[in-house]
């Protein structure tokens, strides 16, 4: 059987909710057991330095995430759970894919992009404030997936434009250096639930409506009683449709729970009485695992151990791999054989070709990659996948006229020009013709 590696990274800034539970614990702690899957989980530190600058915060949190996996039973002889500050050879492949990636395609990155925008939008130069450190994180998040030659990243929607990045920085150094890394795919399960927070919004730190997943039975009981509700009275019918409490409990119970509190509410259950079935069917979940938490969290020092187990089995991977890498682009003894055939031969069988994907605004859009590894050019947003790929066709059919025709529809690429664009299209055309 084949094996396939997942690999999923928790960045350490805050404390986990229930929301990060149902969404990413749960599920992954689950796919860690499938056979046939090798699962790679790590505390993503130096990714939580570009948004804190708060040493002692990005201690705790790292040391209540890990404790927090750990207690939702994530069974690290089955997977290899590591600090990403753990691995050096992570920033080192940081700086190789930074030579190989085109600051065109970082300049559209979504977070620098509403980084820019917010700025534009309060008066203040566009790259205010704006630190290298987030301009750069895509390089950084693509180290870290192809460092272990991820097959699958589970991913939000809208992360789903940095494995995109990952796949062309991997194209470009194949395509210079031979044939290294694995091109990683997003995994999307829309099936995973979002839970609504305190005031019906995502349950997310940025909005400040959490419920810590270990809070304590009394903390736990205030913050769930203060889930907005209508001002329907007891006796009166309730819509569970946009309910975040109904939503919550959903998550949390069995389908039979579920379906009878679905007829509660068609029955008018006081809004009391239903936080406090929330109360209880949550805590019936979580209070062994709290248990295990506490119990980690007056261990740091067990925590720790573990830690530095995960870093020695993702070490004995990386630090092979990098020497290849090394070697690859020229760092290597002034002894060593040199060995250009391969990227040679690569670069001989390399395509231009088009990659039509799905952003996080639900439109779609398709991209043009040279040869070399390039982005030579770039869609604005389809509303619907053919028309995507009705205008690839036309570009692979009528070049010239076809781009002037979809100018409106194409977004400029720095440092492109249009005669690179129609020698790509025809060397398409010239390769289907051959094939």
């Amino acid at each position: 059987m084949s094996t396939t590696r997942f690999l999923t990274g928790i960045t350490t800034t805050g404390t986990p909710h229930l929301g990060n539970f149902v969404g990413s614990m749960r599920p992954s702690v689950a796919a860690s057991l499938t056979p046939g899957v090798q699962s790679f989980y790590f505390l993503a530190d130096y990714h939580a330095l570009i948004k804190c600058e708060d040493p002692a915060r990005i201690q705790r949190s790292t040391l209540e995430i890990a404790a927090s996996w750990l207690a939702a039973g994530l069974d690290t002889a089955q997977v290899t759970f590591y600090r990403q500050s753990d691995i050096p050879e992570i920033p080192e492949l940081t700086w190789l894919l930074t030579c190989v990636t085109g600051k065109g395609v970082l300049n559209r990155a979504h977070a620098y992009k509403a980084s820019m925008d917010k700025n534009s939008a309060a008066g203040r130069e566009p790259d205010d404030g704006v630190t290298a450190g987030l301009f750069m994180y895509p390089v950084l998040m693509g180290a870290d997936i192809l460092m272990f030659k991820a097959h699958k990243v589970p991913v939000g929607r809208d992360q789903i434009q940095h494995i995109e990045m990952a796949r062309d920085m991997a194209a470009s150094f194949n395509h210079l250096y031979g044939e290294h890394f694995v091109l990683p795919e997003a995994a999307i399960d829309d099936h995973v639930a979002t839970l609504p927070g305190l005031d019906g919004r995502k349950m997310s730190k940025s909005y400040d409506n959490t419920i810590p997943l270990f809070s304590s039975r009394s903390q736990l009981k205030r913050l769930i009683s203060g889930i907005l509700t209508d001002s329907r009275m007891p006796g009166e019918p309730k819509e569970v449709e946009g309910s975040a409490l109904f939503q919550i409990y959903q998550a949390f119970a069995s389908p039979d729970e579920t379906v009878a509190l679905r007829e509660a509410y068609a029955e008018g259950i006081a809004w009391g009485d239903a936080k406090e079935l929330l109360l209880e069917r949550v805590d019936q979940v979580i209070a062994p695992m709290r248990a295990r938490y506490e119990e980690l969290i007056q261990n740091p020092a067990r925590i720790e151990k573990t830690l530095l187990e995960g870093a020695e089995r993702a070490r004995a991977l990386a630090t092979p791999f990098m020497r290849e890498l090394r070697s690859a682009v020229g760092l290597r003894s002034l002894v060593q054989a040199s060995a250009t055939a391969q990227p040679a031969k690569a670069a001989k069988a390399a395509r231009p070709s088009f990659k039509q994907y799905r952003e996080a605004d639900g439109k779609f859009y398709f991209k043009l990659i040279g040869a070399d590894g390039r982005l030579l050019l770039q869609s604005h947003g389809f509303d619907a996948p053919k028309d995507a790929g009705q205008a690839i066709g036309q570009l692979q059919k009528d070049t010239a006229k076809a781009l002037q025709a979809l100018a409106a529809r194409l977004a400029p690429v720095d440092g492109v020009h249009q005669s690179d664009v129609l020698a790509a299209l025809q060397a398409l055309a010239d390769a289907a013709d051959a094939d």
